[in-house]
Parts: C-alpha cells; sequence; structure tokens
C-alpha cells in the first residue's frame, strides 16, 4: 500500500483490476449515470443500481427523465439537460428523484457534457443520496469548530511521522506558528523535548495500531523555554474506512499545575510500588543475566533514566574479591536499561563487556567500601569520576547527566557489585529517599543474584561433565560428511542424557548414532556414557544393527533399570547402502536430490532396556549426495504443538540439499529448538560422497 492507502504493485505502480474506494468515496457511494443526445441511458454503474433501484438491464436505453422524474418535473429536466448539452456548462444541485420502489428521494447531482475521441457528445451525471452528503458536511463541520476552539492541542502526523496540520491551541503551547509545522518532523519543531522519543511512539503507534493514552511528557518548548511543563499526551492511528494507515492524531494537554500538586503523594506512593513490583519481579529464575536485568528494569523508569547493573569480575568466576585503597575493580556489565537510547547509555559499558575502574572512580568507591555513593547535583569535574573514560565523560555530559547514585550489591556479607543509577531527562535530583528505595532495591535483588550466580556455576559445571561425556568433533570417514551439535536444556542445571557417536569401521563403514536416556542427572549422563561405550565397542564387531542393539538393550537392562531409545545405522560407501534399526527413537529423515524429504519408514521397535523384544534391521538406498538426519525428542516436541505437526515442519526445513552441514545444524537448532524447552538435543547430519 502506499502512504495514502491506494494499492501499488512491488514496482510501484498503480495495482490493475477492480479495486474497493476508500475513505469519502466509499461513504457517498456515489453513481454514475451516461445519456446519450436524446437522454437516453447508455451507462449505469453499480452504485446507481443501488442509489434508484433499477438493475442496468431495466435502465439501459431508457429515457432517464421518464424513468427517474416525476412528471411534473419533466419539463424543468428537460431544460437544464438541454443547456448542460448546449453550453457545456456544468451543472449541480438537489433534485428529488423516483426511486423503482415509488419513493421520491432527495440526490444531490453533479452533470456535465463528455465528448469522445469521435466528437459524440453525451451527458455524465454523478449522484449521491443528499442525506448522507449533508451529514457528511456537518461532521465536517462539527469537526473542524470542535478542533479550532478546543483548549486542548490537537495535531494530526502524516505516515512519515511529519506534521500535516495543528490546532490554535497547539500553536498556543509550543510557540511555533502553524504553518512552521507544516512538513517537519517532531524534533525539528520541538529541539527542547525529547523529540525522538515521541517520534518513536509515534512511529509504534502507526505500526502496531495500539494507542498510546494519557502519557506524560515534561520539557520546555519555545512558547516558555525557561520553565518547565507536563503535559498528557495521547497518539491514535487514523484509518479510513478500509483501515489503509493515514497517519497519527495526537492530543496534548496541560497538567503542570496538577502535576507538581500531586508529586510529593506519588513519590511516597511510587516507592512503595516499587519495592512491591520488585518483590515480585526480581528473581523469576535462577539465571545471572536475567535476574540482573528484573533489577534494572525494575530500577527504569520509576528511579532513574538509566540503570546498569554490574558485578565484580571475580565474583562471577566465583571468587572473594577485596579491594584495597588503591586498587581497580574490574567489573562485569551485566545488564543496562534503557538498552538503547540517549548518549547516558551509550556511556555505559555494554551487558557481557568487562572493564577495569580505575580507584578514584565513584563505582570503585561503592564496590571496595560497601556504602552508597550520592552526587544530587553533577558538576563538570564530577563526570570524569563517574564515566570509565573521558569519552564516556563527554558522552554524559552531552546527555545532560545532572543527578547519580551508586549502591551496593552486598549479599551475605560479601559485595558483589553495584547499581549504578543515572538521571537524565528526570528533572528531580537523588535525595535520601532515593539512597534508601535503592538500597531496598539492591538489599533484595542481591540475593537473589547470588543465588543464581551460583546456580550458574552448578550449571557450567553440569555442563562441562556432559560435554566431556559427548564425542568431539566427528572423526573423517570414507565416504561421508558428518556435522553434529549437542543444545543443552533451556532451564535446568542437570546432566542430560542424549547423546551421538560417529564410529569408524573396517571395510571403509561408518556406525552412525543417536540415543536418549530417560530422565535427567548424573545417573542419566552415567547411563549415556556407558552405552556410549557399549556400543562403541559392539560396533567393533561388525553386528548387524538389529543384533547390536539386542546385545545393546542387555546391557541396559543391567544399569538400574534404566531406558533409552537409539537409532544404530552402518553406512556402507562401496554398495551405496545404510543398513538402520531402531529402539524405540524418533525416525531419521532422508534428504535426496530432486526429491523431497521423508521419514524412513522404520520398525520403531521398543526402547532399550524393556527386554525380551526382537529388533529388525532395514536397509535403505543412500547415494551420494543424499543426507540422513537423526536427532533426539527435544528438537522437535513442544507443549503447542502435536508431534506429526513438528516433524512436518522439520520436513520443511530440510529443503535444500546442497546447504553445508554445518549451516544445516545450526538453522535446525535456531529453527526448532524451543528456548523454554526442558531437555537437551542431539543432532546428527551425515552427507554421503563419492569414494574417492
Amino acid at each position: 500500500m502506499s502512504a495514502a492507502g491506494a494499492p501499488v504493485t512491488e514496482n510501484g505502480e498503480p495495482a490493475r483490476g477492480p479495486v474497493r474506494p476508500s475513505g469519502l468515496l466509499d461513504v457517498l457511494r456515489v453513481a454514475s449515470v451516461v445519456l446519450d443526445t436524446d437522454g437516453r441511458i447508455v451507462l449505469w454503474s453499480p452504485q446507481a443500481e443501488e442509489l434508484f433501484g433499477y438493475t442496468a438491464q431495466e435502465a439501459l436505453g431508457q429515457y432517464a427523465a421518464r424513468l427517474m422524474v416525476h412528471e411534473r418535473h419533466i419539463e424543468l429536466v428537460g431544460k437544464l439537460f438541454a443547456d448542460v448539452m448546449r453550453t457545456g456548462q456544468s451543472w449541480a444541485g438537489g433534485f428529488p428523484v423516483r426511486h423503482k420502489d415509488g419513493t421520491t428521494r432527495l440526490v444531490e447531482f453533479r452533470n456535465m457534457r463528455l465528448l469522445d475521441d469521435r466528437g459524440d457528445v453525451y451527458a455524465l451525471g454523478l449522484a449521491a443520496d443528499q442525506s448522507t452528503v449533508r451529514r457528511l458536511e456537518q461532521d465536517v463541520a462539527l469537526s473542524e469548530r470542535m478542533v479550532k476552539q478546543s483548549p486542548i492541542g490537537y495535531a494530526v502526523l502524516d505516515t512519515d511521522v511529519r506534521f500535516v496540520s495543528v490546532n490554535p491551541a497547539l500553536e498556543k503551547i509550543n510557540g511555533v506558528p502553524a504553518a512552521e509545522h507544516v512538513g517537519r518532523t517532531l524534533p525539528e519543531v520541538l529541539p527542547l523535548l525529547d523529540a525522538e522519543a515521541l517520534q518513536a511512539a509515534a512511529r509504534r503507534v502507526l505500526e502496531t495500531g495500539v494507542p498510546l493514552i494519557g502519557s506524560t511528557l515534561v520539557g520546555r518548548t519555545p512558547a516558555d523555554p525557561d520553565e518547565e511543563h507536563t503535559w498528557s499526551h495521547s497518539m491514535y492511528r487514523l484509518e479510513d474506512v478500509l483501515g489503509n494507515v493515514l497517519g497519527v492524531a495526537v492530543s496534548l494537554v496541560d497538567i503542570t499545575e496538577q502535576h507538581q500538586a500531586s508529586v510529593e503523594a506519588e513519590a511516597a506512593r511510587r516507592r512503595l510500588a516499587v519495592i512491591a513490583d520488585a518483590s515480585a519481579r526480581i528473581g523469576t529464575t535462577l539465571e545471572l543475566e536475567r535476574t540482573a536485568s528484573e533489577l534494572a528494569e525494575v530500577a527504569v523508569p520509576e528511579l532513574a533514566d538509566v540503570a546498569a547493573v554490574d558485578l565484580l569480575d571475580a565474583v562471577v568466576e566465583g571468587r572473594p574479591s577485596t579491594l584495597g585503597p588503591s586498587e581497580s575493580a574490574v567489573i562485569r556489565a551485566l545488564a543496562l536499561r534503557p538498552e538503547k537510547g540517549s548518549e547516558a547509555v551509550q556511556a555505559a559499558d555494554p551487558p557481557g563487556q568487562i572493564a577495569r575502574y580505575a580507584p578514584d572512580r565513584l563505582v570503585t568507591e561503592c564496590v571496595r567500601t560497601g556504602e552508597a555513593v550520592l552526587v544530587p547535583q553533577v558538576k563538570d569535574e564530577d563526570l570524569p569520576r563517574i564515566a570509565r573514560s573521558a569519552e564516556a565523560a563527554v558522552l554524559l555530559g552531552r546527555a545532560g547527566l545532572h543527578s547519580y547514585l551508586a549502591v551496593p550489591l552486598i549479599a551475605r556479607g560479601q559485595v558483589l557489585g553495584a547499581l549504578d543509577l543515572k538521571r537524565t531527562r528526570n528533572p528531580a535530583p537523588f535525595d535520601e529517599d532515593d539512597v534508601l528505595l535503592a538500597r531496598e532495591l539492591a538489599s533484595r535483588a542481591a540475593v537473589q543474584i547470588d543465588n543464581a550466580r551460583w546456580y550458574q556455576n552448578a550449571r557450567n559445571t553440569a555442563l562441562t561433565l556432559q560435554r566431556s561425556l559427548l564425542p568431539g568433533h566427528p572423526p573423517v570417514t570414507t565416504g561421508l560428511e558428518v556435522a553434529s551439535r549437542y543444545q543443552p536444556a533451556g532451564a535446568t542445571s542437570e546432566v542430560g542424557g542424549d547423546w551421538f557417536d560417529v564410529i569408524p569401521l573396517e571395510g571403509d563403514k561408518t556406525a552412525l548414532v543417536v540415543g536418549d536416556v530417560m530422565g535427567s542427572g548424573v545417573s542419566a549422563a552415567a547411563t549415556m556414557g556407558r552405552l556410549r561405550t557399549a556400543t562403541t565397542t559392539l560396533a567393533a564387531l561388525d553386528l548387524d544393527p538389529a543384533r547390536l542393539l539386542e546385545q545393546l538393550d542387555k546391557t541396559t537392562s543391567a544399569l538400574d533399570h534404566s531406558i533409552a531409545t537409539c537409532v544404530y545405522a552402518v553406512h556402507d560407501p562401496h554398495l551405496r547402502q545404510c543398513r538402520i534399526a531402531n529402539a524405540g527413537h524418533l525416525p531419521p529423515a532422508r534428504v535426496r536430490p530432486g526429491r523431497p524429504p521423508e521419514l524412513l519408514d522404520l520398525p520403531t521397535g521398543v526402547p532399550l532396556g524393556v527386554g525380551g523384544v526382537g529388533f529388525l534391521t532395514v536397509t535403505v538406498d543412500f547415494e551420494p549426495g543424499d543426507e540422513l538426519v537423526f536427532y533426539t525428542d527435544g528438537l522437535v516436541e513442544t507443549r503447542r504443538h502435536s508431534l506429526d505437526e513438528r516433524l512436518a515442519f522439520l520436513l520443511s526445513l530440510l529443503d535444500d540439499p546442497a546447504r553445508p552441514l554445518e549451516e544445516a545444524c545450526d538453522y535446525l537448532l535456531r529453527t526448532l529448538h524451543h528456548p523454554d524447552n526442558h531437555d537437551d538435543v542431539a543432532l546428527l547430519i551425515a552427507r554421503a560422497q563419492h569414494l574417492p
């Protein structure tokens, strides 16, 4: 769609074919009638049928006056028609017309003479129901009068977020004439406000259609550049009757007096609300970065315009840290809010970055002493002690940093780091009440952060154990290219039991294995390690896949009632075949150039450890260029979709047999694996190659 809502093609040309009207045309339902020089109807639009009641078949060829005009008006209509045809001057006005149902209706007419390329003369009549026209005129007049006389400031922005019109009240509020608004952006008209944020909000309303209602704006305008005002503003997306986006309507009300009167009462209520909010929002997970982000999110904008959560790097690594008077602080940034925006945000360390703060920096003083550091009114000479570098100090100065507060994060008697708070837009300086509130937030969050820190260390240890039990990079085998991935579960610190293996065999053959031990924890990992070792040992005997699974089933049954699923395949590049047996596992997918991907039709079998049930070996063709995709259930299973849906989705992603295998592994994991899935994933892709 174009900015005005007209349909266009991909090349930007007007769309061909039937197009529904929009806006006023859709409301008025304008009818078109064309008459020849004798007054006979030669063209009759669908809107004419709707307005007058006659179908095209009934109207075409009829004298218009006899069909639609009462007998007493025929002479007058004939004269008007003759004048238009003779002089070529158009005629407009209201006229009573007879409807097919016998009723008389007032219709607004526009009549004009037409000439075709052969010099033939026709009369064109455009008509609309007069009551509809009058109602629309009244609505427009009422809206225009209300907007012009309203004490509320109104503006209309187009789809490029540029002013189209403003009312007199907004002229007065902004101190800028209406003509100087038109065609300009918010930052161009109101440089003393944070107009970039207003413009971003307008774009969000344009994109989402969700109105912004009653948002508070504080700042100065050219109308009163020396005094700060508070406004309540709302934004609504403007659409025509078909839903085409036309722009954004903005309303603005000055609420400075009411705002100032409620500041003190609001401050007390806000502190209680922030503490209650923090209790509910901080520590919802045991993820270190998420917990730090929750603290920063609570602090902005209720307490500060910019909040950063920083931990001593030694603490993150699990080591105690104490600083002497002359020592620098090595700090790891964990969270920052807002994530982007003003130069004060740009001056902060991005999450994940490790920075060294000199002994004279205020955040170093905070984590060294374990005491809050407050600078109510920031002066130019304070900026170098707040910022990490000279460049960052310049950015903070340009951002208008005027008040600074840092409070320590202390848990179990140890200083973990600091909550760093800055005010740039909020005009009020930090005071002692803010220090008390910040300390309360930091105290509550520090315990959660410390828990998350220990949890993360335990998780890292668990993942290290898990990866140590899995093979490294798959070995190079004859006639086969292999890629693999292991993805830990998104929300568990326990070791999983998924595994894969690539085992070179005699005669240029290769065994491919993917399995999943049911359960989790060290027990599952130990079972997985034993099964992997047993599989490698049995594979060296060059057993038939079904026979190997039978032996593996006996091994599993002896491991404290463990249960596991497994797919075992042997690739023979000389025969260009794979022999495969399945023990209760999801079927591998085969991808063949020029053919749709498919799930191999294998006997499912029973899981290892059930015992007493045999397995079957199936031989499938595996030509050079073909791929086999082995995976565990963590890749495809979700709570919201059936397994058949997810397997079909997997096949739809295997649409490019030429895609590099490493890319294919990453693509499948990125697209299929849900981050909240409480299961790990093993993925193995093998592609047959020509023998050298």
